[in-house]
């Protein structure tokens, strides 16, 4: 018997959504004929961890921290508004009572973040921003939260004055759980990424992982229900070539003159 980490924990809110993907995830696992090994790992352990079985990550990491390191078995094709094809954007978010209606007039404001690594949160941030940079900078600060719906919280509260929100997040939240989005509003959209990648450990062979993302597509077919929940259509496959415009949105910043976002 097949064993290994399993873990979908990229998008835990709404709640239903994580008890879908516990589901899903419960399905696919039986559907492999594996056993699911018992974790507390962070998530950057959990990627590395030559056990790993299925998890997803973020395009970002997928293509500097775990480059060549782990084995990409595809991308979901979400049905959510700002999703499509198997791509997503991030959504650069403000307060509902900002006067502000231009994202140049943001420059010299502060900034959030869900973390450094993150594409949705930092480098499509980045992105669109580096064409309107001063002196190699945007924003006069930048703060990480820990969480986009932490980012989304903090602009409420007044921590910050703009944030780039991931859209699957935003359109599960907008969904099932709008009042975390009550007194904000879309200022702009970022251009579009591939949407988070699933991946499995790199000595897991290429047939193996195909048969994993069969087992995901299948479950998603026998849980119509909590396909409608998590709003995935299909898993597509995927490669290393798919997640290179991330690395040319980051070549694409440096070159207009903003390689950090902090200031």
């Amino acid at each position: 018997m097949i064993q290994g980490f399993a873990q979908l924990s990229m998008y835990t809110a709404p709640v239903r959504v994580q008890q879908a993907s516990e589901t899903w995830l419960a399905r696919i696992v039986q559907l492999l004929s594996a056993d699911r090994l018992p974790d507390e790992l962070e998530l950057p352990q959990l990627w590395l961890s030559p056990q790993l079985l299925l998890a997803q990550t973020c395009g970002y990491p997928l293509m500097t921290l775990l480059c060549d390191k782990v084995r990409l078995i595809g991308r979901p094709v979400y049905e959510l508004p700002h999703s499509a094809d198997g791509n997503h954007c991030s959504l650069l978010m403000v307060r509902a009572d900002d006067p502000r209606t231009r994202l140049v007039e943001f420059r010299d404001s502060h900034g959030l973040i869900n973390s450094e690594d993150s594409n949705s949160g930092m480098n499509l941030l980045r992105h669109q921003i580096a064409p309107l940079q001063q002196d190699g900078r945007f924003f006069a600060r930048v703060s990480a939260t820990g969480g986009h719906r932490n980012s989304l919280r903090w602009l409420k509260e007044g921590r910050g004055d703009l944030a780039a929100i991931d859209s699957v997040t935003h359109d599960y939240l907008a969904r099932d759980s709008i009042e975390e989005l009550c007194g904000l509003r879309i200022l702009a959209r970022s251009a579009v990424s591939p949407c988070l990648p699933y991946i499995t450990a790199l000595g897991v062979n290429a047939v193996q992982g195909e048969q994993i993302r069969a087992a995901m597509n299948q479950a998603l077919a026998d849980l119509p229900d909590v396909a409608q929940v998590l709003a995935i259509r299909e898993v597509l496959s995927a490669s290393a070539a798919d997640y290179q415009v991330l690395l040319d949105y980051e070549h694409q910043a440096r070159e207009s003159g903003l390689p950090w976002l902090r200031p």
